[in-house]
Parts: structure tokens; C-alpha cells; sequence
């Protein structure tokens, strides 16, 4: 943009030269039509070395006006001729650098997460998951909005309309786990579920909404689950008023500078070596400092929370656990389950 706005200036500035120009010759010639000052004017800005038309041998004013302008409009092009190559190489080459660095970074995800939006709500999505160390393409349309993000290793950007499946292919959704519609209009997270679940089936979608009418409708469009800003901002309010020291150790957990405390959940899939051992059996606390809140046997089953050590895990269960985030890591490579 600063360089845009330099050339403009340039190009400003040439266009008064040349106008100031034209009228000084027409002024101090003798009988220079405009149309002769405008000539003399456009091959000396351009410099292509045709004979003068504008007699200057009877009026030592008017060569040393003709100089100036020979001296001065030169120097003027060839600023504006080199704006004009900057602006050229950093608005093409440079992006298309950049989009192709950030094709080449994309490809390599897999298992990735996809936030449609980089406004309030879809920043705030990504700082966590750059806590987390979750790789995540977020899709913007709006340049200036992905020109703030800093450079993170394991964050990706795509310009362009979130809505586009083809926008979305870009962002590798074939091989992508979840998708966060964070856009601010319901409509388009409405338009994104759908996209997307017809795509694919099996990935997770979680969109973002306002209506409370419109979390029913993303649910019969696809969505796994719908966050609405609003109510959550209610539900904090309350718990400020009636918990606060829950509510204070929460955000110390999780807003805290170098904290990475989380509460994680962990899958024991079919053939695990965890599926049919009990908490006690796994000692989740001594090998990697973990504590078991809740554990549900089934996709859409009940939780137990606070499950003892005799809590013998199923094939196909979820465990919630709270602990360093690196150590969940380890212990969910351990158990074969995905986050």
C-alpha cells in the first residue's frame, strides 16, 4: 500500500511537470503553439532524441528553461520508472512467491485444522491452537487481515472467499481433520457446513453462530458441534459472578504465558494396547503426570467423570484427561489414538 501511494504521488508529480512545462514554452516561445510545447514536453520526458521543434537559440531563458526540463523530467522518470518496477515485482512476483511457498507449506499438513475467518473469533481460534501445536490453514479474504499474522511454523494462509470449495481444496481439506467456520455472518458458516459435509463425510465441522434458531439448522447441515459467542459470554459472566476462582484457574491455565495445562482428550481405538487395562494398570499420573476427569465408552454415550483407578477402558473409548500438553502427546502416541 505505501508504495502504491508513492507512485501515485510520482505520477502526480510528472503530470504537473509536464503541464508547467508546456505552458512555460508556450509562454516564452516565439509563436509555440500547445500543441508544439505539448510535443516538446513528450519527447523530452521520454527522452527518445527527436529533433527540436521549439527554437531556443534566440532566448537564453528559454534554453535554460528547456534544460530544466530535459534535466528534471529525466530524473523524474526514472524515479517513477523504478516505483513502477518495484510495484510490479512486490504486487506479482512477490505474491505469487508467497502463494506458492504457502501451497508447498500446505501440502505437507495432514491432520490439519481449516478456520474459515481470521476476525476476532477466528484469531482467538488459532492462538490456541498454536498453543497446542495444531497445524492450521486459516482462509481469509481479506489481505490486510493476513498480512497481521506473523510467520508461525505451523500456520498456513490462504487468501480468497471461505465459502469457494475451491478455496477450501486449496487449504488441503481432503486431508484436513476439522474445519472451524468462524466467519462473522451465520449465512456463510451455513453455506461452509454444507460444502464441506458433502465433500467429506467423516471430517469434523465446528461453526459459529449467533441465532440460537441457526444452531439447529448448521446441525441438519452437518455441523459436529456449534459455538455461539454470545451465550458462552453469558455463561461467563455468571460463573465471574457465582465461581470466580474456577474461573480464575481456568484462564491461568489456559491464557498463562508458556503455560501448555489442558484438558485433552485422549482415544483408545479398537486394538489399543490400553483397550481392556484399567486406570490403575496405566498409571496415566507416574508415566506422564495425568489425571483422568471423565471417560465415555462411546461416540454419543454418557461421561462418567471422575473415574477411579479400577476404570477399565474399552476399545473404541474416549478419555478426558488433564495434564502438560506435550505429555498428552506422548501418552496419546501411546495409547495409538488420534486427538
Amino acid at each position: 500500500m505505501e508504495l502504491r501511494r508513492r507512485l501515485l504521488k510520482a505520477l502526480a508529480a510528472v503530470a504537473l511537470f509536464a503541464i508547467a512545462s508546456a505552458v512555460g514554452l508556450h509562454l516564452l516561445g516565439r509563436d509555440v503553439s500547445w500543441l508544439d510545447a505539448i510535443y516538446m514536453v513528450v519527447i523530452s520526458l521520454t527522452g527518445v532524441g527527436y529533433s527540436e521543434i521549439v527554437d531556443t537559440s534566440h532566448s537564453a531563458v528559454l534554453r535554460v528553461f528547456n534544460m530544466v526540463i530535459l534535466v528534471g523530467g529525466v530524473s523524474m522518470m526514472l524515479y517513477v520508472l523504478s516505483l513502477a518496477t518495484a510495484f510490479f515485482v512486490e504486487g506479482n512476483f512477490g505474491s505469487l512467491f508467497r502463494r506458492r511457498r504457502m501451497e508447498r507449506r500446505i501440502a505437507e499438513f495432514t491432520g490439519h485444522f481449516i478456520v474459515c475467518g481470521a476476525g476476532e473469533t477466528g484469531l482467538l481460534v488459532l492462538d490456541e491452537l498454536e498453543k497446542t501445536g495444531a497445524a492450521a490453514v486459516v482462509v481469509e479474504h481479506s489481505a490486510d487481515r493476513l498480512v497481521s499474522l506473523k510467520e508461525r511454523p505451523t500456520l498456513a494462509t490462504v487468501e480468497g472467499d471461505a465459502t469457494d470449495v475451491e478455496t477450501l481444496e486449496r487449504a488441503g481439506l481432503a486431508r484436513a481433520t476439522c474445519v472451524v467456520a468462524a466467519l462473522p455472518h451465520e449465512k456463510d458458516n451455513l453455506i461452509i457446513t454444507v460444502l464441506v459435509r458433502q465433500k467429506d463425510p467423516k471430517i469434523r465441522i465446528v461453526a459459529r453462530h449467533v441465532d440460537a434458531a441457526m444452531a439447529d439448522r448448521l446441525r441438519k447441515a452437518g455441523a459436529d458441534a456449534t459455538v455461539s459467542p454470545t451465550a458462552i459470554g453469558g455463561m461467563r459472566l455468571a460463573s465471574e459472578a457465582v465461581r470466580p476462582h474456577v474461573v480464575s484457574f481456568l484462564d491461568l491455565m489456559l491464557k498463562e504465558q508458556g503455560a501448555t495445562f489442558r484438558i485433552e482428550e485422549i482415544r483408545v481405538p479398537a486394538g489399543s494396547p490400553w483397550a481392556g487395562r484399567d486406570l490403575l494398570a496405566l498409571d496415566l499420573r507416574g508415566r506422564w503426570g495425568l489425571t483422568a476427569l471423565a471417560v465415555r465408552d462411546e461416540p454419543d454415550g454418557p461421561f462418567r467423570y471422575g473415574p477411579g483407578p479400577e476404570e477399565r477402558l474399552k476399545g473404541g473409548a474416549l478419555l478426558v484427561v488433564l495434564g502438560d500438553e506435550r505429555r498428552i502427546g506422548e501418552a496419546r502416541g501411546n495409547a495409538g489414538g488420534g486427538s
